[in-house]
């Protein structure tokens, strides 16, 4: 019996490590070079020293190639390879560290992080009680009561003092024992001893009969440092808030249609693309999906920013989150709900909140330090008070009791995390999604603007003014084969209403900067640049004069096509481009379109320096020539073929409506049709980088000015706690100031201004709202 019991142990822990693992695959995302990113909550992260502590301790795991911790959200982040012949179990791991820790699931987050306030908030109100009436009490002893009565008092004092801090002291002591017990140091060690060894002075006063107890001082102590953590729980859900209340406009589930038309209602995880479902009016979007049936009226402010509504028939893509106003619609999902539009937006937000930025190592760095000296300084306090009076342990105590709690490093921890949250959630509101935290800090720094002219300075919508040769089935296999692509020049020949029936391509390819390639009944087409497609045209087709842009078609063998386009400047194009220069960047453009089409754009906008027929390459090596000597680049572009140029800037922004390539080589992404979000978005950069520096100043002045005092003896443990707490709260205020950062204010120039337009190149858009949905 004791073999089979024992034999069965390691096989439930074997199961059960084998079980985490696969939860743990199931819960991560796959990263482009194939390596996984999996997201952990830790509720008992409290200081830098415990980051500095899960990211070396995940860091050393087989197949880990980087953990990132971050303080203001609870939460970790590994990016690893699967190891077959050794699996890892993060959450095991993570618990041998002495942090428990669970999955990330924002429901979860949400429901724990409501647990963790309420549980504050219990200890608190607990802690305040016997403050309050021990205070009474020590009112009436310093009054001047007789011996009797002071020591009845005093009794009175201890039996609620003693369970009201052993009750109320729990958050810090759960976390220190851990800490502890991992053989390792975090912020709660200091701050737990302080308060045991304040309450274990007041028991010994009291025990030998001593005049003064300290029972009011040890529970004020604690009341003031529970009251430091929870207000500094709420202003981190606070700052968080965004993240959540995006998640709530998504519904928990949709109304699927059955093959049968029945109807059943099932949650968005079991909905996979090309299942139909039902959407009534006054319901939101749950995934992003193609209208097949129904007609209404869509308030997309979500998404763009603007508050107009918008017409919804049958073809219309509609992304998650958009409210259904008017009429029933019948959808056929194109995306799932981990891949839609609000999922994106979503794990944009997130990862701003995990960046490795400078300023973040400036300050593990400062935590590799912290938790020896502290003690040191504290032990050495001691030691030289009891010299210096003689052997009075009872003010020596008191003295390195102050110093313990005074030099606890929360502010320096808040400084940098706090920052970016709130500055991702204004620029959130704002309309800009940033994806990676350090982004801000290198768009503080940029002194040059690139664009990319189609769909980043111009809306990207063009249309056709005109057709140069072919036939009817030339137009006919141009807009079937451009209905293939993402580009906005290929959208508006798929436009074109001809008849396609009977037309099928196969071995369709998208060659970035050059255009679309397929087999017609075994000719090769092509769809694209003029030079490229040329190369199987049998005749060059109208001369191009470099008048307009366009786009080009052939057949094997056959005549060359061209299709003459119209595009319109997105309206504050001028004011932002004003607001750029006049912040002190140098603009450029740099585009693959026709040379008078880059030339018109440039006048109009007063850039000099325009280059034209460029291809992906060119832009590259452009943008890294800039590099090379010395400047820093931002650069703004949105389709496929500017995806290696995004990726090469200093810094990169692309527009929402921009190729899903396009945002995913890009470090910030912007919605709407206002070009403006790239001079709010610098805007807020530039006062975060302030933010940050401010913060980093006020946590060191702090500690600069406070420790001295209490290693003199001028700090009691009581105003100790209280300068803490203001510490970490004054750091976190400063931060919340970046959601008065108005978007006015980073453009100052009229957002109204009417662009000068070229008479061939800009034309305003005259179709109806309905029409534009049709």
């Amino acid at each position: 019996m004791t073999c089979c019991s024992a034999s069965s142990v390691p096989s439930s822990v074997a199961l059960k490590h084998r079980l985490d693992h696969e939860r743990t695959i199931a819960a991560s995302h796959t990263l482009p070079d194939g390596s996984l990113q999996t997201d952990f909550i830790v509720p008992a992260m409290h200081c830098i020293g415990c980051i500095r502590t899960i990211e070396r301790g995940l860091a050393e795991l087989p197949g880990v190639n980087n953990a990132r911790a971050n303080l203001s959200t609870k939460r970790v982040t590994v990016q690893w390879h699967p190891q077959s012949d050794a699996p890892v179990n993060f959450l095991q791991s993570l618990a041998d560290l002495g942090f428990e820790a669970s999955l990330f699931d924002l429901e979860d987050v949400s429901s724990s992080a409501r647990q963790s306030g309420r549980q504050l908030l219990i200890c608190l109100a607990v802690a305040g009680f016997a403050a309050a009436n021990v205070m009474l009490l020590s009112v009436s002893v310093w009054s001047g009561a007789d011996a009797e009565t002071e020591k009845l008092f005093q009794l009175i004092s201890g039996l609620i003092a003693v369970p009201a801090c052993l009750f109320a002291v729990r958050p810090f002591l759960t976390s220190a024992l851990g800490a502890l017990r991992n053989r390792r140091l975090n912020m709660d060690v200091p701050i737990t001893l302080a308060v045991l060894m304040a309450l274990g002075m007041s028991i010994h006063e009291s025990l030998i009969g001593h005049h003064e107890a300290y029972f009011d001082a040890s529970v004020t102590l604690l009341f003031f440092l529970l009251i430091g953590r929870y207000l500094d729980h709420m202003m981190r859900e606070r700052a968080h808030s965004a993240i959540m209340q995006l998640s709530r406009l998504v519904p928990a589930g949709a109304v699927r249609l059955g093959a049968d038309g029945a109807q059943s209602y099932v949650s968005l995880g079991d909905l996979s693309e090309g299942d139909e479902i039902m959407v009534a009016a006054g319901e939101r979007i749950p995934v992003d999906a193609r209208v097949i049936d129904g007609f209404s009226d869509l308030d997309r402010s979500l998404v763009t920013g603007e508050s107009a509504s918008v017409a919804a028939a049958p073809g219309l893509e509609i992304e998650a989150g958009v409210l259904n106003l008017s009429g029933p619609l019948t959808l056929q999902v194109t995306r799932g709900a981990d891949k839609s539009f609000v999922a994106e937006v979503m794990s944009m937000m997130e990862a701003a909140e995990h960046s490795k930025s400078g300023y973040v190592r400036i300050a593990d760095r400062a935590a590799r330090i912290y938790a020896p000296v502290v003690h040191i300084l504290a032990a050495v306090s001691f030691a030289g008070w009891m010299i210096a009076t003689g052997g009075d342990w009872h003010t020596s105590i008191y003295v390195s009791i102050a110093v313990l709690i005074i030099t606890c490093p929360c502010a320096l921890g808040l400084a940098v995390p706090i920052a970016q949250v709130v500055a991702a959630n204004r620029l959130y509101r704002s309309g800009v999604m940033v994806k990676d935290g350090a982004a801000l800090e290198k768009l503080a720094e940029v002194d040059t603007a690139v664009f990319d002219k189609t769909g980043t300075l111009t809306l990207g919508t063009p249309h056709i003014s005109s057709i140069e040769g072919g036939s009817d089935t030339d137009h006919a296999l141009a807009s079937l084969l451009a209905g293939l692509s993402s580009h906005p020049a290929a959208k508006a020949v798929a436009r074109l209403k001809e008849n396609r029936a009977g037309l099928l391509l196969s071995d369709v390819t998208e060659h970035a900067g050059f255009g679309l390639e397929a087999v017609w009944k075994a000719n090769k087409i092509r769809l694209g640049r003029r030079d490229w497609v040329a190369g199987i045209a049998g005749s060059h087709g109208p001369s191009d004069d470099h008048q307009f842009s366009e786009v080009c078609f052939a057949v094997t063998g056959g005549d060359l096509v061209s299709f003459r386009l119209s595009d319109t400047m997105r309206a504050d194009a001028p004011s932002t481009v004003a607001a750029l220069r006049s912040a002190g960047l140098d603009l450029e453009i740099l585009s693959g379109d026709a040379e008078k089409p880059v030339g018109s754009v440039a006048a109009a906008l007063g850039i000099t320096k325009a280059h034209s027929a460029l291809q992906p390459a060119d832009k590259v090596a452009r943008i890294e020539d800039l590099q090379r000597s010395g400047r820093k680049v931002l650069y703004a572009g949105d389709g496929l073929n500017d995806a290696p140029a995004l990726s090469a800037a200093h810094v990169s922004i692309a527009p929402a409506s921009g190729s899903d390539v396009g945002r995913a080589s890009s470090d910030l992404v912007f919605t709407g049709k206002s070009l403006g979000s790239v001079m709010v978005a610098l805007s807020v950069a530039r006062r975060t980088g302030t933010t940050v520096r401010q913060n980093f100043a006020l946590a060191i002045s702090y500690n600069c000015i406070a420790i001295p005092f209490a290693v003199l003896g001028y700090v009691t443990p009581l105003i100790a706690a209280i300068a803490m707490s203001a510490s970490s709260i004054v750091v976190v205020a400063n931060s919340l100031r970046l959601n008065l950062v108005k978007s006015g204010e980073s453009v100052p120039v009229s957002a109204t201004a009417t662009p000068a337009q070229s008479d061939t190149q800009f034309e305003p858009p005259a179709r109806t709202r309905r029409e534009a949905a049709k």
